[in-house]
């Protein structure tokens, strides 16, 4: 099938580096509305209506998603944009995997939320493919929707749950349908060791149409990709928890990260990973607000890109200086945090042990007491 000129909308710098968003089934670019203002800033963000979707063409199905991808590209080469970091949720992101497979001289960075490499069965695709080419959309939108949003989401605002109902049924049923058709058919799980560009797949914890697992079958299987895991949000979880998304994008995107564009910044976080280990920094990267952004970025800049960096002592050493310390000050929560960082630092725990023992003569029995308390069950478990 021929490519066909999507309906697209650019934003940001014209000479900046271009984010790509692609979106999900039955949606239309105004489902990245939260995304725009805090990518903008840094970034020239194009987003479009999916072939059959919002105010694109709405050629005769079935699709295939190469089709899909073939509409990306041609979109792509009618701006003159050789290479984009790709962003996709659900069908954006099936097509941003197969994109990224396929032509992987176009994608620079590549982030999947919410979506799989196969989603089957066939058979549910096509049967909601029938009930739309019958019914039309309308008679799938409130359980699209409720798939889309948690339970909780819904009920806190009901004008936004509507909007999104509106969104789906406004999609033309042949659009809707033919891309019913493009899931059903696809499967891409053999071909994602084949990605090379740099990934980050993002969950919804409460999505029951792309759970958490089918992200992490994704990164276990596109190398140095990782995960981060949302919790309170659903299928649309850009909208339901778009600060997070909008932190998680930010730092995937520009390697600098979020709220700083220097060096030390990027250095911070490469060190803050290798000591507390990623899981640990995307669950704060996840848990970022606009409150707490400042913060994250300056632990990460200062404390980590320049103190942690300074290559006057190593890293098992500060390591043990940080339990100390920490001992003495009895923040037993972020002793917990470095005592699994020092381990992770090449700490053995007949050092951790003296260490502690040598803070109980210089900050007290009391305090020594209470971290070795907190390091047994760690070490137990890690050592």
């Amino acid at each position: 099938m021929t490519a066909v000129a999507v309906h697209a909308v650019a934003e940001g710098p014209e000479d900046a580096p271009v984010v790509l968003l692609m979106g999900s089934l039955g949606s239309t670019l105004g489902m990245w509305d939260a995304q725009v203002p805090a990518l903008a800033e840094r970034f020239r963000v194009v987003r479009y209506d999916t072939r059959g979707h919002g105010r694109s063409p709405v050629p005769d199905g079935p699709y295939a998603l190469d089709d899909l991808v073939d509409d990306a590209v041609a979109l792509l080469d009618r701006l003159g944009v050789r290479s984009a970091a790709v962003v996709g949720l659900s069908l954006g992101g099936m097509t941003a995997m197969r994109l990224a497979i396929r032509d992987p001289e176009r994608v620079s960075r590549l982030a999947l939320l919410c979506t799989s490499a196969a989603l089957g069965p066939a058979s549910a695709w096509h049967e909601r493919a029938a009930t739309v080419r019958a019914e039309g959309t309308g008679a799938v939108a409130p359980t699209v929707v409720g798939r889309w949003l948690t339970e909780a989401g819904r009920a806190a605002d009901p004008e936004r749950t509507a909007a999104l109902e509106r969104m789906v049924a406004a999609t033309p049923s042949e659009g809707y349908a033919a891309c019913c058709e493009a899931i059903a058919a696809m499967d891409l799980r053999d071909d994602l060791p084949g990605i090379s560009a740099p990934t980050v797949a993002i969950a919804g914890a409460d999505d029951p149409s792309t759970p958490p697992a089918h992200l992490r079958d994704i990164v276990a299987a596109v190398p140095g990709s990782r995960l981060v895991v949302l919790p309170g949000a659903a299928h649309l979880a850009n909208i339901e928890q778009s600060d997070a998304v909008n932190t998680a994008l930010l730092l995937h995107l520009d390697p600098a990260g979020v709220g700083s564009g220097d060096e030390r910044h990027a250095q911070g976080m490469r060190v803050r990973r290798a000591v507390l280990g990623d899981a640990h920094v995307d669950r704060a990267v996840a848990g970022t607000t606009a409150l707490t952004a400042p913060f994250q970025d300056y632990i990460t800049r200062c404390g980590w890109g320049e103190v942690w960096s300074r290559p006057g002592l190593d890293r098992r050493t500060r390591s043990m200086l940080t339990l100390a310390l920490l001992t003495a000050l009895t923040h037993e929560h972020e002793l917990a945090l470095h005592v699994r960082a020092a381990l992770r630092n090449g700490v053995t725990p007949d050092e951790i042990g003296e260490v502690l023992l040598h803070s109980a003569v210089y900050a007290g029995v009391p305090a020594a007491n209470r971290a070795l308390a907190v390091a047994q069950p760690i070490v137990d478990e890690l050592a």
